[in-house]
This record gives C-alpha cells, structure tokens and sequence, in this order.
C-alpha cells in the first residue's frame, strides 16, 4: 500500500486496511486519515498560488511507473500543471480492490477534471460520470459513453503496421513475434496491425516472414494473462527465441520488461517496445536491444483535454490518435539504427506516407471509431 504525498503532487494508493493487524489498526488508521486528507486535495495556499483549477489521474493497477500509459498519461498532466498553472495529483491503484475507490476519491478531492487510465477503470468512470454531471471525466484507451467523459483512444496499428514491416525488414532468421498481456482490445489492436506490416513486408518483397503470437482471423493467441509479472514476459520471448524468432513486441506493459530480459539474454535478439519510448523508459541496460517503440501521444492529448476543461471548452468528443495527427508513431531506431539500412528506412517513411494520405488502409476490429 503506497501512500506517499509529497508537496501539491500527490501520489496515492487507497487500499483497505482490513489486512493489518487488529492490534495496529487505530494506530494506522489515525496516521492513514492524516496522509488521506493530504491526499484528497493539495494544500489550499499552493494550489491557490498556481490556480483555482485541480486535475486528478487515477491509475490502473499497473500502478504508476509502469513504462506505458499510466507513467505517459501522467507525464501529460504533469506538463499540463506547469504550462497552465494548474494543480495535479494522482491516486495511484495497485490492485482491482483500489480501481473503483480510487475514482470516488478523485470526485471527492473537489477538482473539476478526473483523469482516468485503462480499461479497468471504465466502469467506475462510467459511475462517478453519471453521478457527477458537472464533473469532466476523460478516460485513457477505452471508450465510456457519457456527456461528461471524453475517450482519449488510439489507432496503434497504424504504427504498429509500420513496425512490423520494420521487424520483418531486420530479421535474420525470418521469425519474428508479439504477445499480449490479455486479449483485449487496446491490445490486440497492436498486434492486428505488427502482423499486418509482416504480410505487407512479404508481398512487396516476396518473402515468407513468420509472424508468431497472433492471428488476426481467428483473434487469438499468445497472452500472458496479467501486466505485471515479468516472469512471464520472460518465458513467452524465450519459447519465442527457441522457436527463432529474433524480433519480439510484447504489448503487456511491465510484463515487457522481461521480454527485454530474454532477448539480451539471448544476444541477437530485438524488443520493439510500446506506448511509450522504451529507450527512455526502460532500465539503460536494454537500450542496445530496443529496436524502436509503437508511440501514442498520450501527453498531447491529456494536455489538450485537460485545457480544454480549465477554459470551459471540454466536450465528450473521442479524441482518436493517428499517424495523420502525430497521435501515434515511431520512436528513433537509437543504438540500433545502423540495422535498419536506408532503403528500409525510405520504405516505411513511404508507407507512413500512404497511411497518412489514406492508399494504405489499415484496419482491425479493435479500431477506434
């Protein structure tokens, strides 16, 4: 149970204290309501100094340095307080049991735009919406309909076609791989489109690359079944890598991290990272294997809701990121660069091109309309 608030920025964790011993439960209980009550709102005389105006996120149970949207989501409203002089916290959610609480909480603190991240958060969001008409609520990567939620959603595979096209252009061993953490929309919505960038890799150059870990048609496939435990992420990319497989995307979250692992591990093998860029964000140690990162532009876009919701203009228009708009892309080949040869590089410049101008369309049933 994290409860940590430092200063105006406030970072916490609501889970019940039913778990301590009954001996040290008044003791915990009274230090928990003076932590809380720094929680629920930050000090009168700092908010007072920047603005009247508050934001709160509320993270998935990923918690909040999860190397993916929790972590971009809150780098946004971050940037947010300190370009438009307004006052953000966060309640960070460790297990389901903190999701729905969390979101009464983040009503509870008083402000006047709730941030919401993920799909597990979708029903409480949809809750608090309904019960707090003049409340703005935006939810990160899942669609709530309500007048007062604005969905901030993503057509990843457009940027993921690109970067299978990319992993099926530096293989060696012509198998390359994805999984996911669970068989969800925002998830398999990368895969539908990696797997598409191997087809059209193969049919502009005649190849026969294998893409493992997804098939389209049939929606199925490789899924750890959580997106935090790393152990996992390590045995699907080793099952991968002994089946030759020498380029992986793991659309799983923390569960990557062991991905990345098992390919230094096994030297010659390449991560392509996801949401955010993985060079940044994931320990140094990995750089020389990242081999580039599916980007949503989660900052951007909370930024402008968030804006949108201080100067009285904030709608439940879905904001859907795309390549056209900057909302999704690729993140620089970094160390890796001199394996991408500039034929290849002009190659997906051009079919980024074509996605853009709408000759290439790239389609999923998970895309966001």
């Amino acid at each position: 149970m994290l409860l940590s608030c430092p200063g105006a920025v406030t970072s916490c964790s609501l889970s019940a204290m039913s778990r301590l011993p009954v001996g040290r439960t008044v003791a915990v209980a009274s230090i928990s309501l003076i932590v809380l009550a720094g929680c629920a709102t930050p000090p009168e005389e700092d908010a007072a100094a920047e603005s009247d105006f508050c934001a709160v996120m509320v993270t998935n149970s990923g918690g909040l340095e999860d190397r993916s949207f929790n972590q971009s989501s809150w780098a946004g409203l971050q940037e947010a307080e300190e370009s438009l002089g307004l006052a953000a916290q966060v309640l960070v959610s460790t297990s389901e049991t903190d999701l729905a609480p969390n979101v009464q909480s983040a009503v509870d603190t008083g402000c006047s735009y709730v941030l919401t991240v993920g799909y597990e958060l979708a029903a409480g969001t949809a809750e608090q919406a309904e019960l707090n008409p003049d409340v703005d609520f935006a939810i990160v990567d899942e669609i709530v309909e309500a007048p007062n939620v604005k969905p901030i959603v993503f057509h990843t595979a457009q940027a993921a076609y690109l970067a299978g096209y990319l992993a099926a252009g530096v293989s060696t061993s012509g198998i390359v791989a994805t999984f996911g953490g669970g068989n969800q929309p925002p998830v398999t919505l990368f895969m539908d489109g990696f797997v598409d960038g191997v087809a059209k890799y193969n049919e502009v150059h005649g190849t026969a690359v294998v893409a493992l870990g997804w098939d389209k048609v049939a929606q199925d496939g490789t899924f750890t079944g959580d997106f935090e435990d790393t152990a996992k992420g390590l045995a699907t990319t080793q099952a991968f890598i002994d089946q030759g497989a020498d380029v992986v995307l793991p659309v799983a979250g923390q569960v990557g991290e062991g991905a990345a692992t098992a390919a230094l591990e096994a030297g010659g093998v390449s991560i392509i990272w996801v949401d955010n860029d993985g060079y940044d964000t994931l320990p140094a140690e990995f750089r020389p294997i990242i081999l580039t990162s599916v980007l949503k532009n989660t900052g951007d876009a909370v930024i402008a809701s968030v804006g949108d919701s201080q100067s009285g203009a904030f709608t439940n228009d879905s904001y859907i990121g795309t390549l056209a708009n900057e909302g999704v892309g690729l993140a620089p080949f970094h160390d890796l660069e001199a394996s991408v040869s500039p034929e290849l590089s002009a190659e997906i410049e051009a079919l980024r091109a074509s996605i853009v101008d709408g000759s290439v369309q790239v389609t999923s049933p998970s895309a966001p309309n």
